[in-house]
């Protein structure tokens, strides 16, 4: 009991307090979570990405197993959310929500400082990799979906590979690899683009939620925030231990798999006609069932 209250104190209330000072500031500021978002995307988190990245030292073979551990945990946990759905019959929309809500969590906002309070800065290398792994491809699953009850989407799940997040891995790599020195002025003003990327994202996150239109607890959401808290990372578990991976960055990939439903899932449920008010109820009600759930898997882990 003791390291629960200690985890809920230490690890959880700070990440959860920005996300609550974003939610009470966000309207009474004018603040726009698109700015904010935007921002984060485009500036702050490939400067992390390369950052985090550039001053890695992994072997390949590491590297490429938790690449394929990050895959093989979104299209599992897709295919158990369309699991569920179908079981209890749900028409297709509702079935590719499913898809999008168990596949796509919030690796970013939540993931990264947790997994850092929680687990150490050492940590923050395999959390940088699943980031980017999960991400990339919940994205590509969740327009796929999208794409496959509304029509299209293929050009919009092909545009990730723009994604300045993934544009600035390959930079990354090479000094990584090669040893290169960075120049000074320019390691800083990366080092101080990085350092605003977790406080911004979690801001931004409040902002976002509380612009949403309430919270509508429905059959399905629970459903769907089980099989994103709950089954996520027992996929993970099971996944990391047939790979053979094991200590931080298994303990890293489960961490990373218990997060919330993205944001993000709500943008694209609302770009594509996805039953955006089931997603957005979803998205805000794991993310507030999720105090209790991280709380139990980061003492677990």
């Amino acid at each position: 009991m003791h390291q629960l209250i200690g985890i809920f104190i230490n690890v959880i209330t700070p990440v959860f307090g920005l996300v609550i000072l974003g939610y009470g500031a966000g309207p009474r500021l004018k603040l726009e979570a698109r700015t904010l978002s935007r921002a984060a995307y485009y500036l702050f988190i490939p400067a992390f990405v390369f950052d985090v990245i550039s001053k890695a030292q992994v072997e390949a073979k590491a590297l490429g197993q938790m690449v394929l551990l990050g895959l093989l945990i979104v299209i599992v946990t897709a295919l158990l959310g369309a699991l569920t759905a179908l079981v209890f019959r749900r028409p297709k929309p509702v079935v590719a929500a499913f898809m999008l809500i168990a596949s796509f969590g919030n690796v970013g906002n939540f993931g990264l400082p947790l997994i850092e309070f929680r687990l150490g800065s050492q940590a923050l290398i395999p959390a940088t990799v699943y980031f980017l792994t999960i991400s990339l491809a919940s994205f590509v699953v969740g327009v796929g979906a999208a794409g496959y009850v509304q029509g299209g989407g293929a050009r919009a799940a092909l545009s990730v590979l723009k994604t300045p997040a993934l544009l600035a891995l390959p930079p990354a790599l090479f000094f990584a690899r090669a040893g290169a020195t960075i120049p000074l002025p320019l390691e800083r003003m990366i080092a101080l683009l990085a350092a605003a990327m977790i406080p911004v994202m979690l801001v931004a996150l409040g902002v976002q939620l509380a612009s949403s239109q309430g919270l509508r607890l429905e059959r399905d959401v629970w459903l769907a925030s089980g099989v994103r808290l709950l089954g996520a990372p027992l996929v993970a578990a099971v996944l990391a231990w047939g790979l053979g991976i094991e200590s931080l960055s298994r303990a890293t990939a489960i961490v990373q798999s218990g997060m919330p439903a993205a944001v993000l899932t709500s943008i694209i449920a609302l770009e594509y006609d996805l039953v955006p008010d089931f997603v957005t109820s979803t998205v805000l009600f794991s993310t507030l069932a999720s105090v209790f759930t991280l709380t139990l898997l980061l003492a677990w882990v």
